[in-house]
């Protein structure tokens, strides 16, 4: 099984890696170009088209994948020369299918909210809405938190919060070469860590449709991180790309099941929580920042954490490989919480929430120093 996703995550990879290419050398025709300028440091104009790269890396992988469910269904003597694996598959993906291109649907809808707002710089009430309308959908397929609240209204609510900010955590956090889509590889990664080795509490099976959604997502944005990382950047991301996948991690984290109310481990649902720990809390820095300076939390500026640790005296490729460091730290936390106690799981959970407050004492401490 684990060769199957190996073959999966480096031809999707592969695939994402040569459509980052094409997207790149054919941006200029439809304007999708980053022009050097404000809050920019690149001297010459770079595309913005990486998140078409990416959608097409994982849109391809689920096109095949669907074409080759049907003809199992239809073509019985197909299905014989499948390998077992994924033979014995074809019927749970067969009932998933509406699922999976409705989120794809979805998914397909922010990123060209994003990719439009790349071009035209759409006023941010219209990113906002797109957002939440696709947010809205998404929770009513029955998407959202599990959090052990018997109020529809509220975790419903609670739910659209969480992918309409996680969507634009992802968004703020592209901000340095290779920033965004590195933290994502890197959770995406723990996610479908989890999806595998720490079966569904109901049915003590491993999330399959979960953990491959998310291999195929990673392994996408490895792909574009040939072109973007934090030593060289021909292509950047886009508003398109980080909508994306901030919007796929958010809503995939719903749909994944991280405890049950017969589950003896309840804190197993704060791992999306921990394992996301570092973009929410750039965007809540942010936002808190910007709103102290009576500035909007929707208007860009240099306060993010990235830029804050340059402002320490780290370079911004030092930046970026210290907000991957401090994302691997938390991500292993979450994977930890379903091998604990309760107590186990409150000593992982005060772990994160210190780390985060580390790095904010010194980022403090650094500005009081600067302003003596």
């Amino acid at each position: 099984m684990v060769f199957i996703y190996v073959l999966i995550f480096l031809f999707v990879m592969l695939f994402s890696f040569f459509c980052c290419g094409v997207v790149k050398r054919r941006a200029a025709v439809f304007g999708l170009l980053d022009v050097p300028g404000e809050r920019k440091i690149h001297d010459e104009p770079i595309p913005t088209s990486g998140g078409l790269g990416i959608f097409a890396g994982v849109i391809a992988f689920f096109a095949i994948c669907q074409l080759l469910t049907l003809a199992a269904m239809y073509l019985p003597a197909f299905q014989s020369v499948l390998p077992e694996v994924i033979a014995n598959r074809t019927d749970g993906l067969a009932q998933r299918a509406a699922q999976l291109w409705i989120l794809l649907g979805l998914g397909a809808l922010v990123l060209v909210i994003g990719v439009l707002d790349d071009k035209y710089n759409l006023h941010w009430v219209i990113r906002i809405a797109a957002q939440t309308l696709a947010a809205i959908v998404a929770v009513s397929q029955g998407w959202r938190l599990t959090i052990f609240i018997d109020i529809p209204l509220l975790t419903a609510v609670l739910s659209v919060i969480w992918i309409v900010g996680l969507t634009n955590s992802f968004n703020m956090l592209d901000n340095m070469n290779g920033l965004s889509g590195g933290v994502a590889f890197i959770c995406g990664s723990f996610l479908a860590a989890v999806m595998f080795i720490s079966p569904n509490p109901q049915s003590l099976e491993p999330q399959f449709f979960i953990g491959g959604f998310l291999v195929v997502l990673v392994a996408a944005v490895a792909g574009f991180l040939w072109h973007n990382n934090p030593f060289r950047a021909t292509l950047f991301l886009g508003n398109g790309g980080s909508y994306f996948i901030g919007f796929m991690l958010a809503a995939l984290t719903m749909i994944a099941t991280f405890t049950s109310s017969s589950n003896q481990s309840p804190q197993t649902i704060f791992v999306p929580l921990i394992i996301l720990a570092i973009p929410l809390y750039d965007t809540i820095s942010v936002v808190i920042i910007r709103i102290k300076n009576k500035k909007s939390p929707f208007v860009g500026d240099k306060n993010h954490f990235s830029h804050r640790l340059v402002e320490l005296g780290l370079s911004r490729t030092q930046s970026v490989l210290t907000i991957y460091l401090a994302t691997v730290v938390s991500c292993i936390g979450a994977v930890l919480l379903y091998q604990v106690n309760l107590t186990g799981a409150i000593l992982i959970f005060a772990q994160t929430v210190l780390v985060v407050l580390l790095i904010a004492i010194l980022e403090i401490a650094s500005k009081y120093k600067e302003s003596k």
